[in-house]
């Protein structure tokens, strides 16, 4: 029932962001991948692309939220998570453009510019190559996403296991979907921007009070030796 109090609704409403953007960008990922490859191999490479982001998001989830667990470790997780804002932030300043529009018709396997052919302007390569480019980008953005709700989620374990399904789900139904809503509402990557920079920041910041024994209520002192000197 935790995700009908305001805290657990919020972290909910969270969550759902930071899977739509994440699952989309890792769509077009995929889509440019498999853009450079013919016809007949290109939808071998994105089925490749969906299954493993879908096992890495599984198996990182399973280890994740055992190690933020461990002091230190939530702190790190929030330095990384703040690295990836600034990865998505150039990516949003800079456009690409025509890359995403080589992505879209990938997953899609549409001609949608009408210039004769799909995904014309993407380097050709071989299927190995390009399965190889995905498993890669998959390991980072698959673990991307699960820091990002397992932070979101810090302290509801019913909103870590709901944003874990959606993310899945979102990868392996609905990626072209998410992909194809980014691309026309920019505006939506943006705020997916904001909330995982929000949420690395309080992986920080609880992260450093985890190290420094600090409590929650800011007194400059941990819970546990004021409970032993009650005792």
């Amino acid at each position: 029932m935790e995700i009908f109090t305001p805290e657990g609704f919020t972290a909910l409403l969270q969550v759902i962001g930071i899977d739509l953007v994440l699952a989309g960008d890792n769509a077009v990922v995929i889509g440019l991948a498999a853009a450079g490859l013919p016809k007949e191999q290109r939808n071998k490479a994105i089925l490749i692309g969906i299954i493993a982001a879908t096992v890495l998001r599984i198996g990182f989830a399973l280890i994740t939220t055992t190690l933020l667990g461990i002091t230190g470790l939530l702190l790190a997780g929030g330095i990384l998570l703040l690295w990836v804002c600034w990865k998505m932030y150039r990516e949003l300043r800079s456009g690409h453009a025509h890359q995403d529009a080589d992505a879209m018709e990938a997953l899609s396997d549409a001609d949608l510019n009408a210039d004769g052919s799909v995904a014309k302007g993407a380097p050709k390569k071989t299927l190995m190559q390009a399965a190889i480019q995905i498993i890669i980008a998959d390991v980072s953005m698959s673990l991307d996403n699960v820091l990002a709700v397992a932070g979101a989620a810090h302290g509801h374990p019913t909103v870590l296991i709901i944003g874990l399904v959606l993310s899945i789900a979102l990868m392996g139904l609905a990626a072209t979907f998410v992909a194809k809503l980014l691309s026309r509402h920019r505006w939506i990557a943006w705020v997916g921007l904001v909330l995982i920079f929000y949420v690395s920041v309080k992986m920080i910041y609880d992260g450093y009070l985890d190290i420094t024994g600090t409590d929650v209520h800011g007194t400059g002192h941990s819970e546990e030796p004021a409970a032993a000197a009650t005792n």
